[in-house]
């Protein structure tokens, strides 16, 4: 059991670091979207490159904090069954939760966004739109990249539902 808090710890640092580094585009997203409608409301002008950079940091914001939210437990949970419930009570609803849910949906996932952004970066593709940016596949990579990161924090969170359950620190 040592070796598996091991693990959950490294998961919960691995979750950490792309959680401050998802907060860093959180910022350049404030920024690119104040300069966006200074320019359309000043200048009457868009950058179709501009709209889908704020996309890429909307999707690397998003993707790349789900692990780290739920790391820290700032998820949507349905409060019926955990709200009132002993630490005990909470690490089963947590085991059952990840084991029969989560994980399974992670490994799903996971398997279609890997083929899904290998497609896009086999036939290199770009944005639809004229003057959108090229590599698509970046963005469709980061899809993945964000469920690996929640499917190592479910496996910490059921390692740490576990160790609870049997009373192991």
């Amino acid at each position: 059991m040592k070796f598996l808090l091991s693990a959950a710890h490294l998961f919960d640092r691995i979750n950490e670091i792309a959680g401050r580094f998802a907060s860093y585009f959180t910022a350049l997203l404030v920024v690119l979207i104040c300069i966006d409608v200074f320019a359309r409301y000043f200048f009457d002008t868009t950058y179709i490159w501009v709209l889908d950079l704020e996309k890429y940091f909307f999707a690397m914001i998003f993707f790349l904090g789900a692990g780290y939210a739920f790391r820290e437990d700032k998820h949507v949970r349905v409060d019926v069954f955990y709200a009132n419930g002993t630490p005990k009570q909470k690490a089963w609803v947590n085991l059952s939760g990840g084991v029969l849910f989560l994980l399974p949906w992670c490994v799903v996932v996971l398997q279609v966004a890997f083929r899904y952004a290998n497609y896009s970066l086999a036939i290199n593709e770009s944005s639809a739109q004229q003057g959108g940016l090229p590599y698509l596949f970046i963005l469709k990579f980061i899809i993945f990249i964000g469920f690996l990161l929640l499917t190592l924090q479910a496996i910490s969170s059921i390692i740490r539902s576990l160790a609870v359950i049997r009373n192991v620190e």
